[in-house]
């Protein structure tokens, strides 16, 4: 599956350190010939997946903690990236934040979190990113919303209202951007799993949800959903902007 989609391109991905979409999406890029920036909040792991990564391809791998929530992170993230590659071509937005909890149980404090991780943090990115890739005239953006979005979960609410403004984000991003030949995409996955996701929902509640939603009888695999966004990131997708692209084999 190695190529040069990405050839030369220059890309960060936010929560890229771990087993999950944001590491399969790093990786991903890189083979395609990207120079990639990885990004987390955990120091040690994000460190030691970036060696992972470049052992990997043979080539090196940058990386920087950030936490999107700081807005002197988000800038200091972007500086380096474009610092370090005379420009940043794609930003992934990967960063988001996990809640199951029923409405009548959320607190301000928790609905916040979800939202300010999901949301505001994509939103900051962007904010930080757009005015170089707007100076250079290019530049690919994918963020990363849900199935919950447009699929109604119970328990799920802070999480579907961030994935599904994130949707509006995008949408509105995309036209502000387009005149400067910048694109503003979504990719909307249904359900990776991967050990850090089975650390957090317990393994018969995944596999009732594969058995009700999925129609291969599987959930995806982190690197099917880092093929989309390649894809979204790449000369391929030219013609595409302020879409959501659905990565999912839904049931219903």
């Amino acid at each position: 599956m190695k190529g040069g989609l990405l050839a030369g391109r220059s890309v960060l991905v936010t929560a890229a350190a771990g087993t999950g979409v944001g590491f399969a999406t790093a990786r991903r890029c890189a083979e395609e010939g990207a120079r990639v920036l990885l990004s987390d909040r955990h120091a040690a792991r994000l460190e030691r997946m970036a060696d992972e990564l470049a052992g990997s391809i043979g080539r090196e791998v940058l990386h920087e903690t950030c936490d999107v929530r700081s807005e002197a992170d988000v800038r200091r993230l972007v500086a380096r990236a474009e610092s370090a590659f005379g420009g940043l071509d794609v930003l992934v937005n990967n960063a988001g934040l996990g809640l199951s909890q029923p409405v009548v149980e959320t607190s301000d404090e928790a609905w916040q979190d979800v939202l300010d991780v999901n949301l505001t943090g994509t939103f900051r990115m962007l904010r930080a990113a757009l005015p170089g890739m707007y100076a250079r005239g290019r530049g690919a953006i994918v963020n990363v919303s849900s199935i919950t979005a447009w699929r109604a979960e119970a328990g799920q609410t802070a999480y579907a209202a961030s994935k599904a403004g994130l949707l509006a984000l995008t949408r509105c991003a995309a036209l502000e951007s387009a005149p400067h030949g910048v694109r503003v995409n979504a990719v909307v996955p249904s359900l990776a799993i991967h050990p850090h996701l089975e650390k957090v929902a317990s393994r018969e509640f995944l596999e009732e949800m594969v058995r009700r939603n999925e129609a291969f009888g599987r959930s995806a695999e982190p690197f099917e959903i880092g093929n989309a966004i390649v894809f979204l990131a790449s000369d391929y997708a030219s013609y595409l902007t302020g879409e959501a692209l659905s990565v999912s084999c839904r049931k219903a």
